[in-house]
């Protein structure tokens, strides 16, 4: 039997370790500099039509004459358009402007529901609306609002990427999509990303991360924008994914919040003291922010004592070497749970929003529809 690694390389799933191989692929990048991806069709803006017209008018054509767009107020803007096979390999975003505001889709081989439906900011782990450093394997958020994203997202017949602004203001709104042309392999699944918000959950009720899921497929991360309505600890809820016909109880049970986000014992810092032979350790009685190739505490908000006056959290989880596999249907929730007197477990009410990010054959089951633009605002 020949390994995987033996057979023909078609550029997908590329790594260090078989980077040097030749592929018939074929590169293509879409920006507002070249709209459509072709080829040999970058930079060809005529200098009476581009956004930088003024600042490129003693240079003339091709020379960065139109690098951006702006989005108009209550719009959908097209982003890509791309007849198939390919595979979307990297997004670079920085958009200007209230980061829900800007809606995210992507359509599969002519579906008229979307694959992938985000605010911009959540979609990159940033929901809060707050820059907040991200370096990890899947998504990396760099200086400057930098939002880039490495999910391979293969197709077969076409891909539609959309942005809709729906301020009242206009956006400025640079954007880079770098993909290629090739060939599919049969069993490659399709990208899928879905938005959720709940503010305030109500009394006794657990999360729902992701539900109507019917595929094959498996489920690859989770963002969290976890905003606090209570005093002390929050993060005592257990991740519950039922897979493949799972009723009242899952196959995968987590220990806890902090402990599903590859953290422990609240986040919290530790400082270490010497004494003598012995070395004792301490909480130090703040969170410990962090960011991994896996997953991270990437934000901690704190109260201001004025008007910022809610503590607010984001993580995220890449199952990128622990895929959770499903065969035919899958339901995640998230229990909210502090502490109350004598010990005993609180049910929270708190703000939660969340990225569900998985792969999955087509065809995808309708989201449940997004809410409007007062109940995303993040006040």
């Amino acid at each position: 039997m020949k390994r995987k690694d033996d057979m023909e390389f078609n550029g997908l799933g590329t790594h260090m370790g078989n980077i040097y191989r030749t592929s018939p692929a074929r590169s293509r990048s879409i920006c507002a500099e070249n709209p459509t991806g072709g080829k040999g069709m970058g930079g060809m803006c005529e200098l009476a039509d581009g956004i930088s017209a003024h600042c490129a008018q003693d240079l003339g054509k091709g020379w960065k004459v139109n690098p951006c767009l702006s989005l108009p107020p209550h719009s959908i803007t097209t982003l890509a358009d791309i007849v198939g096979p390919g595979c979307l390999q990297h997004f670079w975003i920085t958009p200007t402007g209230n980061w829900r505001d800007q809606i995210l889709r992507i359509y599969w081989d002519h579906q008229s529901m979307p694959s992938v439906e985000c605010p911009i900011g959540d979609f990159f782990g940033c929901g809060w609306g707050m820059y907040a450093p991200i370096s990890s394997l899947a998504v990396c958020v760099n200086p400057g609002s930098a939002f880039n994203c490495y999910w391979q997202m293969p197709f077969r017949e076409h891909c539609l990427v959309t942005i809709e602004n729906r301020s009242s203001d206009a956006s400025t709104f640079f954007y880079q999509i770098d993909y290629c042309l090739t060939e599919v392999e049969a069993d490659a699944a399709y990208f899928h990303a879905q938005f959720r918000r709940v503010n305030p959950l109500p009394y006794k009720e657990e999360y729902l991360l992701l539900d109507n899921v019917h595929g094959q497929g498996q489920y690859v991360g989770t963002y969290m924008c976890w905003g606090v309505n209570n005093c002390g600890w929050w993060g005592e809820g257990e991740f519950k994914f039922f897979l493949d016909g799972d009723t009242q109880y899952p196959t995968i049970c987590g220990t806890g919040t902090e402990d599903y986000f590859c953290g422990s014992y609240n986040f919290e810092a530790m400082t270490y003291e010497r004494k003598s032979v012995v070395v004792e350790k301490k909480r130090a009685g703040v969170y410990q922010p962090f960011s991994t190739p896996y997953s991270g505490l990437s934000q901690v908000i704190t109260p201001d004592g004025c008007y910022s006056s809610q503590q607010r959290f984001g993580m995220y989880r890449w199952h990128i070497t622990d895929p959770i596999r499903f065969h035919s249907d899958l339901r995640i929730t998230v229990q909210a749970l502090g502490w109350r007197s004598d010990k005993r477990f609180l049910p929270l009410q708190d703000d939660i929003a969340s990225v569900a990010y998985w792969y999955q054959t087509l065809p995808t089951v309708e989201f449940p529809q997004l809410p409007d633009k007062d109940y995303l605002e993040v006040i």
